[in-house]
């Protein structure tokens, strides 16, 4: 017997392998490349609160969006990858530093498609799992899969949920503390729901909504009060872009946190990208709702303590 104990984790496991045969295939059949591209980069995309684990001269991916990005750049028009990515300090029931990301892009497309996309995959899933129709059952919840999922936007969970509004949120610099504390574990507890339109600060890498500046077009998918992706209209603006990234970067200093190079190459590379369409969602994460898992450690091979 191992001295860990992956002997509970054989069923989960072997449901992880099945479903990520049924994501290739959805997304082969919907005319999307698989792509590969490296893990080891030399500066990830700046962001406030993600912090990187460096090696020697470069960095792991916190996410394959820079190269992803520079690839559609490149006149590639539907592109995914799953991949494994790393974020320091990032351990609990939920999360690991070391995870299974699936991203995809679609030239032309905006957040509206990918929300539909997102669907349309999960049904995919739960029919090849022979669950098509059945509520799915996690952390106490019995949730109804049946399409559409209710969008909810961001200043409307702030007033169903919360204690403040999203602007006295804002203004007291408490945005991310209320949504973690108070509205995330109230989100598609019986039915999944996509929250959306962002406040555009909290949009790093999204496109501003044309009739509502101050919002993002980006969304967030939760089911049963747990995050499974991330997704948004993609900002193609070199100069806007850039600016964002001075802004996370100074977040960066004065948080004495790592400050890592500019990436100029992605920077040239946007000029050239098309309107465009970008998710990623966490592999990991999606193996605990249709496994019923309580913990992420249950659904991969090994944890970091076991190594």
């Amino acid at each position: 017997m191992p001295s860990f104990p992956q002997y509970h984790r054989m069923s989960n496991l072997f449901l992880r392998a099945g479903i990520l045969s049924v994501i290739r295939a959805f997304f082969q059949k919907n005319g999307y490349l698989e792509v590969e591209t490296p893990v080891l980069i030399p500066t990830p995309l700046p962001e406030a609160h993600i912090d990187v684990f460096p090696a020697e001269d470069a960095f792991l991916q916190p996410s394959p969006e820079g190269s992803m990005k520079r690839l559609l750049a490149a006149g590639y028009s539907k592109i995914f990858q799953i991949c494994r990515c790393f974020r320091k300090g990032e351990r609990g029931a939920r999360h690991l530093p070391e995870f299974t990301l699936l991203e995809w892009y679609a030239k032309g497309e905006d957040y509206r498609y990918l929300m539909r996309f997102c669907e349309a995959l999960f049904e995919a899933i739960a029919r090849s799992l022979g669950r098509a129709g059945e509520p799915l059952c996690f952390a106490g919840h019995r949730v109804d899969l049946s399409f559409p999922w209710p969008r909810l936007s961001v200043e409307e969970a702030f007033a169903r949920h919360a204690d403040r509004t999203l602007e006295q949120a804002l203004r007291e610099s408490c945005f991310d503390e209320v949504m973690g504390l108070q509205i995330e574990p109230q989100l598609g507890l019986c039915r999944p729901v996509f929250l959306c339109d962002y406040p555009a600060a909290h949009g790093a890498l999204a496109r501003r909504k044309a009739d509502n500046p101050r919002l993002a077009e980006r969304f967030e998918l939760y089911i049963a009060g747990l995050e499974l992706c991330n997704g948004f209209s993609e900002l193609i603006d070199p100069a806007e872009q850039r600016r964002r990234f001075v802004e996370a970067l100074a977040r960066r200093q004065e948080a004495g946190k790592t400050v890592t190079p500019m990436p100029e190459r992605f920077l040239s590379d946007l000029s050239g990208m098309p309107p465009a369409a970008g998710n990623a969602l966490g592999v990991d994460r999606m193996v605990m709702l249709f496994a019923g898992a309580q913990t992420i450690d249950e659904v991969t091979a090994f944890t970091p303590e076991e190594l």
